[in-house]
């Protein structure tokens, strides 16, 4: 059903770790892309998503970071822990500058694993579907929405198909209003001629290697809107100071204040996830965990507003 699509930077992998047991109850599979060198933070969350009984996807040739055009350890890792064991899967990326012996050699190394193929941009698909002749009904087949059309999807129609749309538009933390539309896929991705769909969680499909310094606060949280046919939004919580890069922990609580207003207002449509519990508490003590910490927790709540939604709730 649900896909998340994560980038393996710490908080990423901690949010994974911290939801292992709502992901395996929701019956979830995080789609992760390691873009850090150390992949200690993998190990460790593979294993904790293992042992709740839940399954994931690895994507073995990285289009970000450290291991992008060399992926050699991330597949020495799979098939030194996860070989034979399907709850852990291969993720071939397919891009643009992908050729089709790329692709097909690709699928051929990793015997030992559940493989998941992800389309962002690659344009043979008739080609690809022909490397997959007879494997197809074992494959999952994921598309990236925007790099992969829908008469390229049709190629796959005998597979298990997955799309992930991005719902979160990216701008500077100061430019963001007070709400956005996020996105109805979890209602619709059926009509699309989906088994399942994902999204980028509340970063979005982005990556930079390091953040820059914080002019302004923002808090993202996403819900569901039984006014709007269930749709799904997003608040942004942004601090009133932006104009210097200082004092990231008095920005922080400004824009924890909005937050705390609007849920006491008793109109936010938000779930009452941990996260919203863990951000009652940060007010209530008048402390800054760091926006590392702040991000994990709007991707906890992202989950289990998602999981609730789905008729799992994180706290039954």
């Amino acid at each position: 059903m649900y896909h998340p699509y994560f980038r393996g930077k710490q908080f990423e992998l901690i949010a994974i770790r911290e939801s292992a047991e709502l992901i395996a109850s929701a019956g979830f599979t995080p789609i992760i892309e390691p873009v850090r060198e150390a992949l200690g933070g993998l190990e460790r969350t593979l294993g904790s998503l293992v042992a709740a009984g839940a399954q994931a996807i690895v994507v073995v040739n990285p289009r970000h970071g450290h291991h992008r055009g060399n992926g050699d350890s991330i597949a020495a890792l799979l098939e030194r822990d996860y070989r034979d064991n399907d709850a852990i899967g291969a993720g071939i990326l397919l891009r643009s500058d992908t050729t089709l012996p790329d692709a097909a050699g690709l699928l051929s190394t990793h015997p030992g694993n559940e493989v998941a193929v992800l389309h962002a941009g690659f344009t043979d698909a008739r080609g690809i579907a022909e490397a997959l002749d007879g494997r197809m009904e074992h494959v999952r087949n994921v598309f990236i929405d925007g790099e992969a059309s829908r008469l390229y999807r049709r190629h796959f129609a005998d597979s298990t198909r997955i799309l992930i749309r991005d719902g979160f538009e990216r701008q500077r933390n100061a430019d963001y209003g007070e709400v956005d539309s996020f996105s109805d896929l979890h209602i619709t991705y059926t009509e699309e001629g989906m088994d399942g769909y994902g999204d980028f969680l509340t970063v979005g499909d982005v990556f930079s290697e390091n953040g820059g310094p914080a002019y302004a606060v923002a808090i993202h949280l996403t819900f569901i809107d039984p006014a709007q046919d269930d749709a799904m939004f997003v608040y942004h919580f942004v601090s009133d100071t932006n104009d210097t890069p200082t004092d990231p922990a008095g920005k922080f609580a400004q824009a924890l204040a909005k937050l705390i207003r609007r849920l006491d207002s008793g109109r936010s449509n938000l779930l009452e996830t941990r996260a919203i519990t863990e951000f009652r508490d940060l007010h209530a003590r008048g402390h800054f965990p760091g926006l590392g910490h702040v991000k994990k927790l709007s991707m906890i709540h992202h989950l289990e507003t998602l999981a609730n939604f789905h008729g799992q709730r994180p706290n039954a």
